[in-house]
């Protein structure tokens, strides 16, 4: 009898066990892939809403206008993980514009390739003094976005500065099939971020230095290299989209991604990448900046939202999507499952 209670016992514990994990499972898929499921959500609600929205042109118009900014989350992405943050991208976009327009005239692929080569030492510069100074993130890139901003003004005359150059122009306004050039290289960028990030010792060692530096270390992970890695390639990716931002415009503007650094940490974080670092997904990130396009084209649909509405309903949004993975990050964590898997696509 004893035996027969034992084995009853046994396997209600096993299928509680199962219940539990079957659970986390649900809440650890929510909170990676929450922001597909809601951009899936939002694109069928703004279909049925706005009878333009699904056409072949607005979804092309959308994907164009987020590869920019598309660009920058690639780098954010990295760079949130390993734990720190990076406000310097939106000063870069501006800087690597105007280079760009000043170089153009010397020569069209001397202003593709020095601006990226610019932000890419700039990133570094970051990386190093975070790394090896030992200074926090936060301080060294607001430093930086103050600084780059002043040059781009500086070297500008704070006025805009035209480009006319055809060639120099397709990579920002010319077309592969009917999709701008700008959408490749937003999607090549994700891809190469994708397999970095999850099939190379280089991505595993941005999770371990993000999950627990010291233990990282401890590892045998290198982790001020890692740290000056993940910054320089922050810098160039901001400073690409700041080129085929000029490119796209026919102009370097020294304004250009003024907000950008916040938009890009919005679009991070809405898809699902922790803050604190050690979790998060380029997909994720991904749906987190097609999320910001497409609640920016339903704003332009509506039509009769004034600016400062249209602020506070995309910001309202954000909190809300926020609010949901932060929710759903305590719940993992109050079960102590909170671990990144081995493939974080």
């Amino acid at each position: 009898m004893s035996t027969q209670i034992e084995k009853t016992l046994g396997n209600f514990r096993q299928t509680a066990s199962m219940s539990a994990r079957g659970h986390e499972r649900i809440l650890g898929m929510i909170q990676k892939r929450g922001a597909i499921a809601i951009l899936v959500l939002v694109i069928i609600i703004a279909s049925f809403s706005f009878p333009g929205f699904f056409s072949v042109t607005n979804l092309e118009t959308i994907f164009l206008q987020s590869s920019f900014l598309g660009l920058i989350v690639v780098g954010q992405t990295l760079v949130i993980i390993t734990g720190g943050i990076d406000l310097t991208v939106g000063s870069l976009v501006a800087f690597s514009s105007v280079a760009a327009a000043l170089l153009v005239p010397v020569s069209w692929s001397l202003g593709i390739i020095v601006p990226i080569l610019l932000g890419a030492i700039i990133g570094m510069i970051n990386g190093f003094l975070i790394a090896k100074a030992r200074m926090a993130p936060f301080i060294v890139t607001l430093a930086g976005l103050l600084g780059v901003s002043g040059l781009a003004l500086a070297l500008s005359n704070q006025q805009d500065i035209s480009i006319n150059s055809t060639t120099f122009s397709w990579i920002g306004q010319g077309l592969i099939g009917d999709i701008g050039v700008p959408v490749f290289f937003m999607v090549a960028a994700y891809l190469i971020g994708a397999v970095v990030l999850n099939y190379t010792k280089f991505g595993h060692a941005i999770f371990a230095i993000g999950g627990n530096e010291e233990s990282a270390r401890l590892m045998g992970v290198s982790v001020n290299r890692v740290k000056i890695i993940t910054y320089t390639i922050s810098g160039a990716l901001a400073s690409l989209a700041g080129v085929l931002l000029a490119s796209e415009l026919s102009a370097g503007q020294p304004t250009l991604g003024t907000g950008w650094e916040l938009n890009s940490i919005s679009a991070v974080v809405v898809g699902g990448t922790l803050l604190t670092g050690g979790s998060g997904t380029i997909s994720g990130s991904f749906a987190g900046v097609l999320l910001l396009g497409v609640l920016q084209d339903i704003i332009n649909q509506a039509g009769n939202l004034g600016t400062y509405a249209q602020q506070v309903l995309s910001g309202a949004f954000i909190v809300a999507v926020v609010l949901l993975q932060a929710y759903l990050t305590r719940k993992r964590r109050r079960k102590g499952k909170l671990t990144t898997s081995k493939y974080n696509i």
